[in-house]
């Protein structure tokens, strides 16, 4: 949590390998808005909308240095 509560002070970008409701892994590019207890609610590039994410469903999470645009 920590880690994320930096990234939003931040406002970097975070490449994500997810693991959707229907079981689909996809990898993602986001913008951390907000932490809650279970999930964060994060600007999905891939989306190109606000998208709320659930913890138990990342596989993977690595910042990355570029600036994506919306």
């Amino acid at each position: 949590m920590k880690l994320f509560n930096n990234i939003i002070k931040k406002g970097a970008t975070l490449e994500m390998i997810y693991i959707s409701a229907n079981g689909k892994m996809t990898q993602r590019f986001i913008r951390v808005i907000k932490i809650q207890k279970d999930e964060m609610l994060a600007y999905c590039y891939y989306r190109k909308q606000v998208r709320m994410f659930k913890f138990q469903n990342i596989l993977s999470v690595q910042k990355i240095s570029r600036r994506l645009s919306v």
